[in-house]
């Protein structure tokens, strides 16, 4: 799980679609995230839905 959170804790910017307000605020906020290191202190659940949360937001900002 940490390493697969881990992954999501990398700057994405590069894959964001340019021009979207909303794409372009949450290629900002992965750049300010907590370093990687930080994830084993996250519940399972809490987890599971950042990296759902993740996967939706960067597909929908290709």
């Amino acid at each position: 799980m940490a390493a697969t959170l881990a992954i999501l804790l990398t700057g994405c910017a590069a894959t964001m679609g340019a021009g979207d307000a909303g794409c372009t605020s949450y290629a900002e906020a992965r750049l300010a995230r907590p370093p990687a290191e930080t994830v084993v202190n996250v519940p399972p659940d809490w987890a599971d839905w950042i990296a759902d949360l993740d996967d939706r937001m960067t597909g929908t900002c290709r």
